[in-house]
């Protein structure tokens, strides 16, 4: 091996950020090295609670099929605990209340599924287990400031307790490998200037959506359907969405989005008000009977963001990306936990590989290849939205006729399960997208109808 990625040489391994990519990748890692520290800068609670760290962690986070296989090749056996722990499985179409581009979905049998137990929980279960290797530690409340070495080779990183001040000195804690999985908010640019390195370009695709998520307690008498949950889906034409979903123990988390300047409200009762905005009361009426549980939770850093570490630039060996501090994704896509764990497939994948020698830049390519079905499927839908900003809004040679066939796709879908299978599970990343176009599906796109679906919102199952 050229530059320490290979088990012959990788003695120590440090893994910046115990996020959900972070752990496992140190997972994956544990396989080639002797030892792999996590560096991390919150403290972790004990149990399954939120933490600073995860601004995102009161909100609602599905794990679709994608995230569930690589979950369990990571970690066998952990879907099984994960239903254990009471995560609610729901059945797309079958259990989904689901409006889209104007349309409610039939509720034909699930092709697929998605979990929605609180993020909190599968962080800690992630955590448990990864932990549990002797051969891989965890540094807790510490700050990683700065990395060791030169731009021709990573050799560790500096690192500070947390919440010592820019005059604690800090220490260096040296490795073989370094991995950045400090999420959307890295400071990796910073690192590698400070070892005169250069820094990624950042492709940028920003909405400007914003929601708010408050937790609810479904009315008892909510007996007018089987639905498990409700979905309108914003588009250009319209801006409002809305969701809800079960997290467990009669919990709903209730999420409602808009676009820049026109944001759901914090305070108590307008944000009820606001869901009067979507196309449809379904949701709202639902709201009216439930009874909320918590304060309402705002955000609003949801730009898509791939750093291009592919191309070229003067950056060291031994220093890798992963997670959402390599790509993030809108979160109203759904994708960001089932990237985490493809991408720790990926790694493993790229340093067992014994038909090339995975240098950085190999592994490095092989983790964004990983990341870019979701890309495509976020970007893709996001430069459709009005006043998205940002230089990937550049349109590609076949955007035109790509974007016309999966408008035939979209508009299909919802009453056509012959597209409309192959569609959710290029969204739900188990298949590629490329499934849309196979001959049997494009006949269906190009020469069929657009199938007859539901005038009102499907309270019930069909059949």
């Amino acid at each position: 091996m050229d530059d320490g990625l290979g088990s012959r040489v990788t003695r120590h391994a440090v893994v910046i950020g115990g996020s959900l990519a972070g752990m496992l990748a140190a997972r994956v890692l544990a396989e080639h090295a002797e030892k792999v520290t996590v560096v991390e800068r919150d403290r972790f609670p004990e149990g399954p609670e939120a933490r600073p760290g995860v601004p995102q962690g009161r909100h609602l986070h599905v794990l679709i099929a994608g995230g569930q296989q690589a979950l369990d090749e990571l970690l066998p056996g952990f879907m099984d605990e994960l239903r254990e722990l009471g995560a609610p499985k729901v059945g797309v179409p079958e259990d989904m209340v689901q409006w889209q581009n104007g349309q409610w979905l039939r509720r034909t049998p699930a092709t697929t599924h998605f979990y929605t137990g609180p993020r909190p929980q599968l962080e800690w279960l992630v955590r448990q287990r990864v932990l549990a290797d002797p051969r891989i530690e965890l540094v807790d409340g510490t700050e990683t400031v700065g990395l060791a070495g030169d731009s021709a080779r990573v050799r560790g990183v500096r690192l500070r307790e947390r919440g010592a001040g820019a005059d604690k000195q800090t220490r260096t804690l040296t490795a073989d490998l370094v991995v950045d999985a400090s999420g959307r908010s890295t400071k990796a640019a910073d690192w590698l200037a400070g070892i005169g390195a250069e820094a990624p370009h950042e492709e940028t695709l920003d909405t400007g959506l914003a929601y708010g998520t408050r937790v609810y307690r479904a009315s008892a008498q909510d007996t007018d359907t089987d639905a498990r949950g409700y979905f309108i889906i914003p588009n250009p034409t319209q801006v409002y969405g809305g969701v809800v979903l079960p997290v467990g123990d009669g919990r709903h988390l209730v999420t409602l989005s808009g676009l820049r300047g026109d944001e759901p409200p914090s305070e108590e009762g307008a944000f009820e008000e606001y869901a009067k905005r979507l196309p449809h009361p379904v949701i709202s009426d639902w709201l009216a009977r439930a009874e909320p549980e918590s304060p309402v939770y705002g955000f609003r850093r949801t730009a898509n963001i791939r750093r291009r570490y592919d191309r070229p630039g003067r950056r060291p060996a031994g220093f890798l990306a992963t997670g959402d501090a390599l790509c993030a994704f809108n979160p109203i896509y759904g994708q960001g936990m089932a990237v985490a764990a493809l991408s720790a497939v990926a790694l493993r994948r790229a340093l067992a590989d014994p038909r090339r020698t995975p240098t950085t830049r190999v592994v490095q390519r092989a983790l964004l290849d990983a990341s870019k079905p979701a890309w495509d499927i976020s970007a893709g839908a996001d430069k459709k939205m009005p006043g998205a900003t940002g230089d990937a809004l550049k349109p590609a040679p076949l955007d035109k006729v790509v974007g016309w066939y999966l408008r035939r796709v979209q508009a299909r879908s919802p009453g056509d399960p012959v597209v409309g299978t192959p569609f959710r599970a290029a969204l739900n990343l188990t298949a590629s997208l490329t499934g849309v176009f196979a001959p049997s599906v494009a006949r269906a796109v190009l020469f069929g109808p657009v199938a007859e679906t539901p005038m009102e919102p499907p309270l019930r199952r069909e059949g």
